[in-house]
């Protein structure tokens, strides 16, 4: 296979960063859309050269190898079952599915039908999360002992228009966010074997100022807005986790990491590139940009870029690994098992109580190299 044919199922605004960069991954090719507006699938589809569908046409189509589906959580796990079933690849946005027993069930599908899976985030493959990668298996800060992550914020309600369903049952910090945080954890330290966690909410009511039909109207909070975990990884280290839409300002840093030889810290995992700076011994920080390394480089949004997005790589890692018979980094059983460490620090967080993880010994993603990830792209190797 030249190319991964990819159909696309969800065609609002994070699927059109999705198309914009496939032109950079020769391993895939956009082969048709579909979304439950039919003009909003017809509108990505002129601007983009490919047929709008039905999803039942995407799924059925004898021109899609692999389902992309970019819908609503809620979705996630109807449009990725059907594709399987019909013989298609998938790649997911994330999470995987709304509960742990929907995402086992896709990854048991796909893997009784001999079928990659894979799911966002794919951020960890970034130039940040690849040069944390490197650090951390050269071994420059020693043995991992401890590390914070913290996501901190207001929340939504004054820049959505339609905020409500960010704070119902399946959604909340923990859900939205946490894949970003937790995926470069695992990336990074490996499974998690344990997590203890306190949940609450700072507000029963949210009062919505964005500009829309709803502003200056209230809804109720059905979810916990702060969320402080736990998290004891199998290899022994212990990181606590902060996920918040209570907080006004801060200055934490989003991913610190410490272990026996020196510490190590991270941008935003919600972006693929940033500044990681590692300190050895206590010494001064020392910082390393990746703004001009590969999937590092400044690109988005649009019209005036700040940040590095590169949504797309994880796809491109999987029609990559169907060529090569290994399991994509950016797997379903990855995937799962944050999903499964999401589920469970919400439960233990509402029940007061430790919750063990099933066991996940070989769900580390293999690093991916620069070499490797330059060839994805269709790049000669840096020298």
């Amino acid at each position: 296979m030249k190319h991964l044919r990819i159909g696309i199922v969800g065609c609002g605004n994070i699927a059109m960063t999705y198309m914009r960069n496939a032109a950079l991954f020769p391993g895939v090719r956009l082969a048709a859309c579909a979304d439950i507006a039919p003009e909003q699938a017809a509108l990505r589809g002129r601007e983009y050269g490919i047929p709008a569908m039905s999803v039942d046409e995407i799924i059925a189509s004898d021109d899609v190898d692999l389902v992309l589906n970019l819908t609503i959580p809620a979705a996630h796990f109807d449009v990725s079952m059907a594709a399987l079933q019909a013989g298609k690849h998938v790649f997911t946005e994330k999470p995987l599915a709304v509960t742990a027993a929907e995402g086992r069930q896709l990854v048991e599908a796909a893997r009784a039908g001999n079928l990659a899976i894979g799911s966002a985030p794919d951020t960890f493959l970034g130039a940040a999360g690849r040069l944390a990668r490197r650090l951390m298996d050269e071994g420059a800060i020693g043995k991992p002992v401890a590390g914070t992550a913290f996501m901190m914020g207001r929340g939504m309600e004054h820049w959505h228009p339609n905020p409500q369903f960010y704070y119902q049952p399946g959604a909340g910090p923990v859900l939205d966010m946490g894949p970003y945080y937790i995926t470069m954890l695992v990336s990074l330290l490996g499974p998690v074997r344990r997590v203890r966690a306190v949940a609450t909410s700072g507000q029963a009511e949210r009062l919505i100022t964005a500009a829309g039909p709803f502003q200056g109207t209230s809804f109720p909070v059905g979810t916990p807005t702060t969320v402080m975990a736990l998290l004891e990884f199998a290899g022994g280290a212990v990181v606590t986790l902060v996920m918040s839409w209570d907080v006004f300002a801060h200055g934490n840093h989003p991913i610190e990491l410490h272990g026996t030889k020196g510490s190590l810290r991270l941008p935003d995992p919600d972006t693929f590139g940033g500044t990681v700076a590692i300190s050895d011994a206590g010494a001064p920080w020392q910082e390393h940009s990746t703004a001009e390394l590969l999937h590092g480089r400044i690109n988005w949004p649009y019209a005036a870029p700040d940040r590095a997005n590169y949504r797309m790589l994880g796809v491109a890692d999987l029609a990559a690994s169907l060529a090569t018979d290994r399991k994509p980094r950016a797997s379903g059983e990855l995937a799962l098992h944050v999903l499964d460490i999401m589920e469970s620090i919400l439960t233990a967080g509402l029940e007061d109580r430790t919750i063990e993880i099933e066991a996940a010994p070989d769900i580390r993603p293999a690093a991916l190299g620069e070499a490797e990830a330059a060839a994805l792209q269709g790049l000669p190797a840096s020298p």
